[in-house]
């Protein structure tokens, strides 16, 4: 069974799965879908640092399932702009994780077009194999190129609703 190391860039995948289903991503059928296939080494989560009672029980739901949550907190710029991503925190954790041994698959859950470049040096430089998981509609062309693998996201991922 091959070995993989599951990202997932939470803030982009409750957006996209939000605006195209109105719904919730279902982590725990990811998990169980992820397991029947592969080994599952770890699996990170991002998301942004909130003190809102459904954020936190969100978060250890995550942490019940096997992920590993890393929290970066939101920033409000005083011109009222907003920060609040971990792309480059995800990129440098993905090469970790393409540069041991023990990895065989990366996975990605996002529709970031600025990944691509990032699966592009992991498939080429390591040789090891990426799977994305997205929503088809709202996830950037050249993500899905730059995978080995592409799976969307769609209504059987979602929490019933």
């Amino acid at each position: 069974m091959q070995r993989v190391a599951v990202f997932v860039d939470v803030q982009n995948i409750y957006y996209t799965v939000r605006d195209a289903y109105q719904g919730f991503f279902n982590y725990q059928h990811l998990w169980d879908q992820l397991s029947e296939e592969y080994n599952i080494l770890f699996a990170n989560a991002y998301a942004i640092e909130s003190v809102n009672s459904k954020q936190k029980s969100f978060r250890q739901t995550l942490k019940n399932i096997g992920f590993t949550v890393n929290l970066k907190p939101y920033i409000q710029r005083s011109d009222g702009s907003a920060k609040g991503d971990w792309d480059v925190g995800i990129a440098i954790d993905m090469m970790d994780a393409a540069a041991r041994d023990d990895v065989d698959v990366l996975v990605l859950l996002s529709g970031d077009g600025d990944f691509d470049r990032l699966l592009q040096r992991i498939s080429s430089g390591n040789g090891k194999a990426t799977l994305v998981y997205g929503v088809p509609q709202l996830t950037a062309a050249s993500l899905v190129d730059a995978a080995e693998y592409f799976r969307p996201i769609d209504t059987n991922l979602l929490m019933p609703k």
